[in-house]
């Protein structure tokens, strides 16, 4: 099983993936961190990406489909793949396609966490953690027992992301839609595109991905 999962940041998709990961044996194939291990393990198109980097460049999309025909060949075939934040224009989605045949692989769903923007901005911004344990919270829907004390660890300190905020939610919102917009006919004209309310309750959302892979 081979799915796109999209959602823009605060959707829950990072919370989804882990669990198709630990359910299923899926692996999340992340650009954004798989870059990063590149670089910092020095393979040969990780040293080409940090030079590319360091030259204030935008890394191109070969070097990522290099990255992703990279970690394919690496897994076994029985083993699922969950594309995050890959592809993002048509000329990623053609070199995905080209890829997943090459490997013997096809696309099999692409599942978008639908979210409410209003209700997202209430849900980011209302977030924050212990500092020092570093159990999560929120203004509304998970506060402390006891005000100003950690349930879990009982410190008093807390810190909250300083991105955590409206202007930065609503943004992060557009640049969403702008990227996923070229790709979704795409798949639309597959009919592998499902769409699931991301606002609803984390088990409810991972029952309904279920249904989809299982359908």
């Amino acid at each position: 099983m081979n799915i796109i999962l999209l959602g823009p940041p605060g959707a829950g998709k990072g919370t989804q993936a882990q669990r198709l990961v630990e359910r299923h044996g899926m692996r999340q194939l992340s650009t954004g961190d798989m870059l990063r291990a590149a670089v910092k393990a020095g393979t040969p198109v990780g040293l080409e990406a940090k030079a590319v980097m360091e030259r204030g460049e935008l890394v191109s999309d070969e070097i990522v489909s290099r990255l992703i025909d990279a970690e394919l060949t690496a897994m076994a075939d029985e083993t699922g793949a969950i594309f995050d934040g890959y592809p993002r224009t048509e000329a990623q989605a053609s070199a995905l396609d080209a890829i997943l045949a090459a490997h013997g692989r096809t696309l099999d769903h692409v599942i978008e966490l639908d979210v409410d923007e209003d209700a997202l901005v209430e849900r980011i911004t209302g977030r924050f953690t212990c500092a020092v344990c570093g159990e999560g919270y929120h203004d509304i829907h998970k506060r402390p027992r006891l005000a100003g004390t950690c349930d879990k660890c009982g410190s008093s300190e807390f810190k909250r992301r300083p991105d955590d905020n409206e202007g930065t939610v609503r943004t992060r919102m557009a640049e969403y839609r702008a990227k996923t917009a070229p790709i979704l006919p795409i798949y639309e004209a597959r009919n592998i595109v499902r769409r699931i309310d991301g606002m609803a309750d984390i088990d409810i959302v991972s029952e309904a991905i279920e249904r989809v892979l299982a359908s």
